[in-house]
């Protein structure tokens, strides 16, 4: 009896003395409401072209840009309140002192700043001749602010020139994000299929 106390004690003292096990959680995601699709026409006076957006964005014109005026009217942002995102837009007249050319390449600047951060950029070119449009979208991949971007011209006449950018005010996360940005990237896209000059 005295020896089956002394084991039972000693094996108690090592079992106390063991490190514990740990099992990690499993990834946890916060729980996300999507809003049902469904898309409008942008009208607004202050620009010379039409898309669709969704039904659940805000169109909010910019009346300042770092203090100052913005170099056109047709300067606005597409506000989505219930992920906390908005597609940044802005629009310049191609001019000589404006070339297609210069525009084009400080929208390559402008996305190549993610480098930083970015595992990837890829570039998809789109035309849609019917409505007189073409473009570059650009989708970047890792820890970055603006996930997609893109810019389009008219393909005839290049007197127009239109860039966007989708920003998310949050901490970038891809993983916990990735369904959040597959959904925009629906939008995005009605956006560029549905993109018309008015002239």
């Amino acid at each position: 009896m005295k020896n089956l106390f002394f084991l039972l004690a000693f094996t108690l003292f090592f079992t106390a003395c063991e490190e514990p096990l740990f099992t990690p959680k499993p990834r946890g995601y916060p729980r996300v409401i999507y809003p049902e699709k469904a898309y409008q026409p942008f009208t607004e006076n202050y620009c010379d072209f039409t898309f669709e957006f969704p039904k659940y964005a805000e169109i909010q014109q910019d009346t300042t840009f770092f203090d100052e005026k913005p170099a056109h009217p047709c300067w606005f942002n597409i506000v989505v309140p219930a992920f906390d995102c908005q597609i940044y837009c802005s629009y310049a007249p191609i001019t000589k002192e404006n070339p297609a050319d210069k525009l084009k390449t400080d929208a390559f600047k402008m996305t190549d700043w993610h480098n930083k951060k970015a595992t990837y950029i890829g570039e998809k070119p789109f035309i849609n001749r019917a409505n007189n449009v073409k473009g570059m979208l650009f989708e970047v991949d890792g820890p970055v602010a603006s996930k997609y971007q893109f810019f389009m011209t008219d393909t005839l006449e290049q007197k127009h020139f239109f860039r966007g950018a989708l920003y998310f005010h949050t901490q970038a996360r891809p993983d916990s994000l990735a369904p959040v940005y597959d959904f925009m990237l629906e939008d995005v896209g009605k956006m560029l299929e549905t993109f018309e000059w008015k002239n």
